[in-house]
């Protein structure tokens, strides 16, 4: 049986910012489908994780992008109309315990044309996930030579 990661969303008049919330996520599957369906799935630690739910509304998936990163997975979500949606989901009622709002990319309707851009125009979703690996892989080298300069082996630290 597989297990309901968080998922966090936000919205502008055009699109819809999804963001699961899955560390260091293996075997990752995103699916966009024009009515409004979003089917993420994923591993950790050997654990399936899943999410399939319906859109309140039509999508435009040619023009949506996303990126998988090493702490989560964001979907910019292109709408098929521009206009705000009453929810996220097309069920109506109270949404799923892992479904929450992400309230650092939320803006109010009234507040759309003040706050400027979605945050995420200077993104390449193209190449973040090498970017990311190499990041790590750099802070996990810092973090030997430290650890390896404490135990005063420094004839085993990289110059």
């Amino acid at each position: 049986m597989s297990r309901h990661p968080i998922v966090k969303w936000a919205q502008r008049s055009d699109n819809i910012f999804i963001t699961v919330d899955l560390l260091d996520a293996k075997d990752v599957k995103l699916k966009l489908e024009p009515d409004g369906r979003f089917i993420f799935s994923a591993t950790k630690d050997s654990v399936p994780y899943e999410v399939d739910i319906e859109l309140f509304d039509m999508i435009n998936v040619e023009e949506s992008k996303y990126n998988v990163g090493a702490r989560s997975i964001v979907y910019v979500i292109k709408k098929a109309e521009k206009k705000w949606w009453d929810r996220l989901l097309k069920q109506e009622g109270k949404p799923p315990v892992f479904l929450r709002v992400d309230w650092d990319k939320w803006v109010d309707e009234d507040d759309e044309n003040e706050k400027g851009g979605t945050g995420f125009d200077d993104i390449d979703f193209s190449d973040n996930l090498e970017k990311n690996k190499k990041k790590d892989r750099n802070k996990h080298q810092s973090t030997l030579n430290k650890l390896l300069g404490k135990l005063r082996l420094d004839c085993f630290r990289k110059p």
